[in-house]
């Protein structure tokens, strides 16, 4: 009859919109705990980071930085070209001026 579809769909109506309210509210929780859980590991990794950046400065230079080598002025350095071909011996004539070699 009638009146028991109409009941039958408003039951359901009401069931669906119970379903929805529910799924909202999960959706919140889950939302929230992981906002909080993702602050508190960006908090954690900060700190970490801080900590290993102070224990590397705190250590002392391990490595000496590399030696300057000096040309004197007026000569300069030489190096075997013989081993090159006619064409790449120019194409390193027409470079060096440029690289100031």
């Amino acid at each position: 009859n009638i009146n028991n579809v109409d009941k039958m769909m408003d039951e359901i109506n009401e069931q669906t919109e119970n379903t929805k309210q529910i799924q909202e509210a999960l959706s919140a929780l889950i939302g929230a705990a992981a906002d909080s859980d993702e602050d508190e590991l960006e908090a954690e990794l900060e700190e970490l980071e801080a900590s290993k950046l102070e224990e590397q400065l705190l250590q002392p230079a391990t490595t000496a930085p590399p030696a300057a080598v000096n040309v004197p002025s007026g000569r300069e350095q030489t190096r075997k070209t013989s081993h090159l071909k006619p064409a790449e011996m120019d194409e390193l004539n027409a470079l060096q001026p440029e690289m100031a070699l």
